[in-house]
């Protein structure tokens, strides 16, 4: 239908509804006998009454809008305009007899009328709605069975959910009702489904109503509650699926693709992050900002994050070039407005970071690119050293000699007290930053949190392999632990601390409580639909530089409150700035060796917490520089002055190999 005709048939309608609204009112103000004295001012007042009523309806847009997507916010508007025409008519009423008797209309009448038209107006943009939604509901569900389904929570997002369903039969899902344990909504209707029982219940009213798929809508649930209600609803053999928490919901509307399988993050039940958006947008909007290690799982969420407060520019640093692919391409289709670079380079490779700095002139650098694997660190430590000490040596000085303004590094909760050769890397990178923070007009932090759950190569990948390949799940120690979080949510924290920090800080991100691994396993194993029985799992013995428990902050840094609940601040006297200069130089200088043992020692005089080894530690004073090596029993002083010889510290040469790995 053209469009001029489609608009020219609802003004008809609407002035044909405004029409019988008025001669209804006027029948029922005279109960459908009017005296024929009341005729000429009637046949009078219909044409000025409508005539002002739809007058005001245009004032307030209402015949520009659509009738087959009417909203509460388009029946406000209409009931605000007929307000208004009311008064305009009473006031119209109230004037000098004399002079508009011909124009009086019954205060019945008006009253009668506003409400009619109200009614009017709503009903046939309602009823136009509804036949447009059946139509599509037809349409979209022609041939395709609708499976039932039982809704668990019947707060907020669960009437969110009911609702979206309701309008999305493409998905063929039939709500059949909600399960909810407040006792004062069981029995009740709610969105226009029933609430049939408590969640407890679920077996009993799934097999009773022939359901074979649950939702869980409760908004934000504890991880507890999440395991109970899923570990309920696999053991009635029922398909349980979860719906994301309330703050992803917008607008009353959700995203029903993100419906999904309840995950592991679920059971541990993170509370949503609370950022300071103004705070991030002051920081973040319009600034230069550079990600390295931006392939890896911390580095592509903190450009996810970064995305979105608009940056001038977002530049990608990335050894390997399928990650840089992926990150890119992901960034560009999600924020096609904003300008991002990838760049492939190396941390160790100070020729072409320095060209990077150079062009890019970046304000913040989130430095994410480091190697993180425990146990191949033990066997590589020299490879360990170039990249979490030389690399972020290298970084951090670009950004102090290019002007940054912000610098963050990312640590790790292995760095404090460390018994890893990653562990006391880090230790040595977060001394390093802390230190030139004392001589730099840039302000540098550190931020330190623990294990992330989904990251590459961490232990959730690695059950889920396992449990596919049906076991066994090998876990290291049944009583080890570790504190965990999720991906978006560290990097959430990571800027909001950089944001944060003035120079200086080591911030320390609040993880929770920590976590058995075996019970991460057995979580795993329910949620891939079996038994913990049916899996094996197998403790394999600790491996080497491993903790039974993780620590976030040592007893002698205090770590202080900030205006941010989950983020707090190690207090700990910054180190000499020679010292660590010289400290750094010989151990670079050992890497090119490839003295394991010697490395260990260096990296010890560095970190003296470093507890790494099985050799008792023993302080020797080596070229100015204090390095704790331990002498085995078996070492005469002649070896003992070959290995101060080894320590001595030199230049490091620019042919290292490139060696970052994403963060």
């Amino acid at each position: 239908m053209p469009r001029f005709v489609r608009r020219g048939l609802q003004v008809a309608f609407d002035l044909a509804v405004l029409s019988c609204a008025y001669w209804l009112a006027f029948e029922f103000r005279f109960e459908f006998s009017i005296p024929r004295p009341w005729l000429p001012p009637g046949l009078i007042g219909w044409a000025y009454v409508v005539a002002i009523e739809y007058a005001l309806l245009s004032v307030f847009g209402v015949p520009r809008y659509s009738w087959r997507y009417i909203s509460i916010r388009d029946t406000a508007r209409i009931a605000l305009a007929l307000v208004l025409a009311a008064m305009l008519l009473v006031t119209i009423r109230l004037a000098p007899p004399a002079r508009l008797e011909i124009l009086v209309v019954p205060f019945g009448v008006l009253c009668m009328n506003l409400c009619l038209c109200f009614v009017g107006m709503v009903a046939v943009r309602a009823t136009r709605r509804m036949i447009g939604e059946r139509q599509e509901r037809m349409l979209r569900s022609a041939g395709r069975k609708r499976e039932r389904v039982l809704l668990l929570g019947a707060g907020q997002a669960g009437v969110v959910v009911a609702h979206e369903i309701a309008g999305r039969p493409d998905l063929a899902l039939q709500p059949v009702g909600f399960l909810d344990d407040d006792h004062l909504k069981v029995g009740t209707q709610i969105g226009g489904l029933p609430v049939l029982g408590r969640i407890d219940q679920v077996a009993e009213i799934a097999r009773r109503k022939r359901v074979t798929r649950v939702l869980i809508t409760i908004a934000n649930a504890p991880g507890p509650q999440i395991r109970a209600i899923t570990m309920r609803c696999r053991d009635a053999g029922l398909d349980t699926k979860i719906i994301p928490g309330i703050y992803e919901i917008v607008g009353d509307h959700v995203n029903l693709s993100r419906i999904r399988e309840v995950a592991i993050e679920d059971l541990l039940g993170r509370e949503p992050v609370q950022l300071d958006d103004d705070q991030l947008n002051a920081s973040i909007r319009g600034a230069v900002v550079m990600v390295t290690g931006a392939g890896g799982s911390i580095g592509s969420e903190l450009c996810r994050q970064v995305c979105r407060y608009t940056p001038a520019r977002l530049v990608l640093v990335e050894r390997f070039e399928n990650a840089l692919f992926e990150i890119h391409r992901e960034l560009v289709a999600a924020f096609p407005h904003l300008a991002i670079e990838p760049q492939i380079g190396d941390v160790t490779d100070a020729r072409r970071m320095e060209l990077l700095f150079r062009a890019a002139r970046p304000s913040i650098v989130f430095h994410a690119a480091a190697h993180k694997h425990v146990p191949m660190m033990e066997h590589n430590p020299g490879e360990a050293i170039k990249n979490n000490v030389g690399g972020t040596r290298l970084i951090a000085a670009l950004a102090d000699r290019f002007g940054v303004d912000r610098f963050v590094l990312i640590s790790t909760d292995k760095a404090v007290n460390p018994t890893s050769v990653m562990g006391a890397t880090k230790r040595v990178a977060e001394i390093y930053i802390q230190a030139l923070a004392q001589r730099s007009k840039t302000r540098f932090v550190t931020v330190r949190f623990g294990n992330v759950l989904g990251s590459n190569g961490s232990v959730i990948p690695i059950f889920k392999q396992q449990i596919a390949a049906g076991g066994p799940v090998t876990v290291t120690h049944p009583d080890m632990k570790r504190y965990f979080m999720t991906i978006p949510e560290a990097s959430q924290l990571v800027l909001q601390a950089g944001a944060m920090g003035s120079g200086g800080e080591i911030f320390i991100l609040d993880m929770g409580e920590p976590v058995k691994i075996v019970d991460l396993a057995r979580d795993l194993i329910r949620l891939s639909g079996l038994r913990p029985e049916d899996i094996e799992i197998k403790f394999t013995g600790m491996r080497p530089g491993e903790k039974l428990f993780e620590q976030l902050a040592t007893d002698a840094e205090h770590a202080d409150k900030t205006k941010h609940p989950k983020i707090f601040i190690g207090r700990i006297a910054s180190p000499a700035w020679t010292e660590v200069a010289r400290g750094l130089d010989a151990l670079l200088g050992l890497v090119d060796g490839g003295d394991a043992g010697s490395i260990r020692i260096a990296l010890r005089g560095l970190v003296p917490e470093y507890t790494g080894g099985d050799l008792p530690a023993r302080k020797v004073v080596a070229s100015g520089v204090v390095l704790d090596l331990t002498v085995p029993p078996a070492l005469e002083p002649a070896d003992a002055r070959e290995l101060l010889d080894v320590a001595k510290p030199r230049r490091a040469t620019g042919s290292q190999p490139a060696l970052a790995v994403p963060g």
